[in-house]
């Protein structure tokens, strides 16, 4: 055991000692390489430069400066390995202080889990006396209702008072009962004269068109082309002000649109926009509602019930939901809690294209008629036109004898359908039953008001079809635009299909 004890001894020693002389001989040499040395270092390049060239100076320098980097990229490379550790190290302490407080606040938990079952066994305790206070709450609301009931819709109910409860039919007199041409010229002529507003005759007939093919129009371009002032004019025409509803920047969802119940007060906070929706329901005349910088806000976001319900081929399901039940105080007009959207209403959108908007989505467009008002217009001599005494249901007939009159010949049917084919082979995009639906009702309207058949294809093709290029990597298909060009000159006529020719361009030029 001695003999043990002597040996283990004196190899721990030596092995101290040797630690000791491996770390000494280190710093040594680090002292003497980098501090007792460096004089001598000095010393031997100044006997040394003395016979130097200039190549060996070159050399010198390029040597010099290599060393400079690998010992600054040395040091570097130490520095950032120390740094990580400094940073792994904070880590792990914030680490363990994080798990240090998860235990505590497990804890907490625990003891206010503890505290709740406790409360809850003393509500459970006198449960038979809360459950007596349920049944009489629900005893006075039953009485309640039996009663004169609180008023929650004071606007709507308004407008029940001002109608006194019925329909308001228009009786139209013999010069009211204007043919489609008339109404686009004699339009033209009243916002001449009364507004000095000058729209050409085919934005007049586009819109017209437009209001035979879908329940939204949007009207597109620079400002002071006249978009807000064309509804604004036209529903005048029609003798009945359109509503003008300036859209926000923060609207999210429909409330921003129609409003919201209140469960504090148990009333509708009413919109000016649920208000005029509601009106149009008494009225016999066609009504509008303007939604001013459509675009300042997501359309499918504050817009997308009335995109949804409008798709319904049932015109008694146009319903947008208002509360969740009907009281025998609401207004007479809503079908439980729902409000109805009545078919001589429409919305026009007005939208600029900058960097405050959003762009609008295929889901709008498609629902919509889009058209863009780019040019101011050019004045001319009209003369006096007074406002229309004219029924929706007079304008509907209008519409219908027109779409049977100017049916689309089977020819351009054809030509659409090879051309639907060609768009589809070459740019993954399809004519849908929606848009086909409306290019049906579109251009014979169009027709009527005097257009012709091509210019009213041209438009629903630019305006529905080539739009959606946009979302397309352009950039490659440039050989498959011009070949697209090719076909609608060769299909049409050289020229023909102008709008539709000037948006392709326009694609190619800013690729």
């Amino acid at each position: 055991m001695g003999e043990f004890a002597k040996f283990f001894l004196e190899s721990l020693y030596a092995l101290v000692k040797n630690t000791g002389i491996f770390f000494s001989t280190i710093f040594g040499a680090f002292k003497k390489a980098f501090i007792t040395d460096i004089g001598n270092y000095f010393s031997d390049l100044g006997r040394a430069v003395k016979y130097f060239d200039f190549l060996n100076w070159l050399t010198f320098v390029i040597v010099t400066l290599i060393l400079f980097a690998f010992f600054f990229f040395l040091f570097y490379r130490v520095g950032q390995v120390f740094r990580r550790y400094l940073v792994f190290r904070s880590r792990e302490v914030e680490k363990d202080e994080l798990l240090e407080q998860v235990a505590r606040l497990k804890n907490q938990v625990s003891k206010m889990s503890k505290e709740k079952n406790a409360i809850l066994n003393m509500k459970l305790a006198n449960f038979a006396e809360f459950n007596e206070y349920i049944e009489g709450m629900h005893e006075l609301e039953e009485d309640a209702e039996g009663e004169e009931l609180e008023e929650r819709f004071i606007k709507l109910l308004a407008i029940d008072s001002k109608y006194d409860g019925g329909h308001q039919y228009i009786t139209m007199a013999e010069e009211d009962m204007l043919t489609l041409p008339e109404i686009v010229e004699k339009f033209r002529n009243f916002a001449a004269v009364q507004y000095k507003l000058y729209y050409n005759e085919r934005i007049v007939r586009l819109f017209v068109a437009g209001m035979a093919s879908s329940k939204v129009i949007i009207l597109e371009g620079i400002s002071g082309t006249g978009k807000t002032s064309l509804p604004y004019a036209i529903s005048r025409f029609f003798s009945h002000p359109a509503q003008m509803v300036s859209v926000q920047p923060n609207w999210r969802d429909r409330t921003e649109l129609i409003g919201y119940f209140n469960e504090f007060t148990k009333k509708f906070n009413e919109t000016d926009f649920l208000s005029s929706l509601y009106e149009s329901s008494f009225r016999d005349d066609p009504c509008f509602i303007v939604l001013d910088e459509m675009n300042l806000a997501r359309i499918e976001y504050y817009f997308a019930d009335f995109l949804s319900v409008m798709e319904m081929p049932d015109h008694n399901e146009w319903q947008i939901d208002l509360v969740p039940n009907a009281l025998n105080s609401d207004p007479i007009n809503l079908i439980e809690g729902k409000v109805m959207v009545p078919q001589n209403l429409w919305f026009v959108g007005t939208a600029n294209q900058d960097d405050s908007t959003f762009t609008i989505t295929d889901k709008v467009y498609d629902r919509a008629i889009s058209i863009s008002l780019n040019q101011k217009g050019e004045y001319f001599d009209a003369p006096l036109e007074h406002n229309l005494n004219m029924s929706s249901d007079y304008l509907a007939s209008l519409f219908e004898k027109a779409v049977r009159k100017n049916t689309i010949s089977i020819s351009t049917l054809n030509i659409f359908d090879e051309l639907d084919e060609f768009i589809q082979k070459k740019f993954k995009i399809a004519f849908g039953n929606r848009i086909m639906e409306q290019i049906k009702r579109f251009v014979p309207i169009y027709v009527e008001c005097g257009g012709t058949e091509y210019e009213a294809m041209d438009f629903m093709l630019a305006s529905k079809i080539l739009r959606k290029f946009t979302s397309l990597n352009l950039p490659f298909l440039v050989k498959e635009l011009n070949e697209l060009i090719k076909f609608i000159n060769t299909k049409f006529g050289q020229g023909v299909f102008k709008d539709s020719l000037e948006y392709i361009d326009s694609l190619l030029k800013n690729m």
